[in-house]
Parts: C-alpha cells; structure tokens; sequence
C-alpha cells in the first residue's frame, strides 16, 4: 500500500514500495514535480490569503504556465516502477504552491538577468509587493525545498531522481508583468497562436550554458527508444538550458549521472490543451507515456 504524506498548501508526498521492498529500505527514485499545484483550488486558495493587489483573471497565467498533467504522470511512472522492479520503492512530491505567485524550482536570490539566461520565469512574481505576502510566500517554499532535501536524503547510494515538467505545445513570448493575462489573451489569438515555435514533444534538459551535457546518457537513450515506438521524439536541450538559477541544476549537480530532468509537452497529456482552463488529464493519456518511461527509468538499476 502506498504512504501517503501531506503538508496541506505545501506538498504531497506519496511513497511507493514494492511486494519485495522492506518497509525501511533507502528510497531508488524521487520524483519531484515542483509545478504540482495545477488544481483551479491550488490557486483560489492561495490568492485568498494574499494582500497584494493581483491583476485581474491572474488564474488565466496560472492555467497557462502549470504543469497540467505532470503529477499524474508521475504517479503512473512510479506504479509501473514498482510493478516492474518490486524490490524497488519510489518517493512522488508534488508541490502545490502555485508559481503564478512563487516558483518551487527557482533559486530566489537570482537576478532579473539569470532568470533571463535561463529563459525563465522569475521566482517571486512582481505582483507581490505586500511584505506580508512575502514572507507568507517564502515560508512556504522553505517548507517545500526542505521537504525535497530531505526525501532526497532517503536515497541510497544508487539511487535516482526524476524532476518531471510539462509545458504549453509552443513557446509563446511574452512579459512577465503586471499585464501578463491580456499579453497571454494577445499571444493566445488563433491567427497568433500558430506564429509561435511549436515545442519538442520530449525535451530533456541537461547541458549547462558552457555546452557540457549533463543527462544520463544510457536513460536517456533507451527514452528516445521507447518513445520512438510511440513515433515521439526526444530533444536534447533544445527549449530550456539547464541554469544554475533553477533548484534542478542543484540537483544535477548533486547526482552527476544520476538526475534527469525532464519536459513533456502538455498536449501529450491533456484531452484537449486548453491554456486558460483547468485540462482534463486522460489516464490512457498518461499511462501511454508512462510505460517507456519507467522502463527507461529502469536502465538505472
């Protein structure tokens, strides 16, 4: 039976263990979805408790720019781990701090210019200017960093993380400012929409600015494999670098070969992409996608 863990407005935690695993046997794989809270109530919750003034249908960003169908395909991912390997145990935690107010996966003493070499959105967003919502804000991704230190702490000495993302189908430029819903609304218009770069369908984040690739190369390969059987590509670093303002540079560095993060592109999970709604996430959707992944997960062991 699974453990299930909670931190209510924080994360969830979820430990899976296989029929051969011992009940305190080290942990082989975390899989961390920093972008978890993708639930219409992860967000009303947290702008309740916010004194900021927050620009108007700001839950149309938050729609847009989470991680929609992530957690579940990372629950699907472990189950057929378990399943396949059942001496092994797996760690799901999936924040639910949206990061349409602070982002899980960012380092928040980075600059306006490290956020933009790593071609990413800021830790704490300019519309919270409250010192109360501030401190509010930061003690919760305090808790949430703490919690994946310490789950990552239960790893053995072989063991593996899998820092999972989805993002929109394509790259839709635009500020990050306090005019974010019209400049998406603007972006989303068909006719406009279709102008973007349409993204990898798989993207796997690992080279670093100075051009060193950081992926673990055999999981990767047998990714690109088993996705090729379902006529999907794998990218190699072609949307995101990977860049020391992001949490998961930490955590690559801290694992060399042992952390592959990862992007899935939403339209794969969602039935249909809708940017500024809650998507519907259909299981056979994800369960497609999370059978040669676990099996490339594998390749670790």
């Amino acid at each position: 039976m699974p453990l299930f863990l909670s931190v209510p407005g924080v994360a969830d935690i979820v430990i899976l263990r296989g029929a051969k695993a011992t009940p305190d046997a080290p942990l082989d794989l975390v899989i961390e979805i920093p972008h978890g809270a993708t639930q219409t109530e992860d967000f009303t919750s947290m702008a309740a408790q916010l004194t900021s003034p927050l620009p108007d249908s700001l839950v149309d960003f938050f729609h847009v720019n989470t991680d929609a169908g992530a957690p579940e395909l990372g629950s699907a991912t472990a189950r057929h781990i378990v399943a396949a390997a059942p001496e092994r145990s797996v760690a799901i935690i999936c924040s639910r701090i949206p990061r349409t107010f602070i982002d899980c996966n960012r380092r928040l003493d980075a600059s306006a210019e490290d956020f933009k070499a790593g071609k990413v959105t800021p830790g704490l967003m300019p519309w919270i200017t409250s010192e109360q919502d501030r401190a509010l804000l930061r003690a919760a991704y305090d808790h949430y960093v703490t919690l994946v230190r310490e789950t990552a702490a239960e790893l053995a000495s072989d063991g593996a993380m899998l820092l999972l993302h989805s993002y929109a189908p394509r790259t839709v430029d635009v500020e990050v400012d306090l005019g974010i819903v019209q400049n998406l609304r603007n972006a989303y218009e068909p006719d406009t929409e279709q102008t973007w770069p349409l993204r990898p369908e798989i993207d796997v984040i690992g080279k670093t600015l100075d051009g060193k690739n950081h992926v673990p190369a055999t999981v990767v390969e047998a990714l690109r494999k088993g996705m090729a059987a379902l006529d999907l590509t794998v990218a190699d670093g072609i949307t995101y670098p990977l860049h020391p303002s992001t949490l998961a540079y930490d955590h690559v560095m801290a694992r060399p070969g042992r952390t592959l993060c990862l992007e899935v592109r939403r339209d794969l999970l969602a039935d249909p992409f809708e940017p500024f709604v809650q998507m519907r996430i259909p299981p056979a959707k994800v369960e497609r996608l999370a059978v040669p992944l676990a099996a490339a997960l594998l390749r670790w062991w």
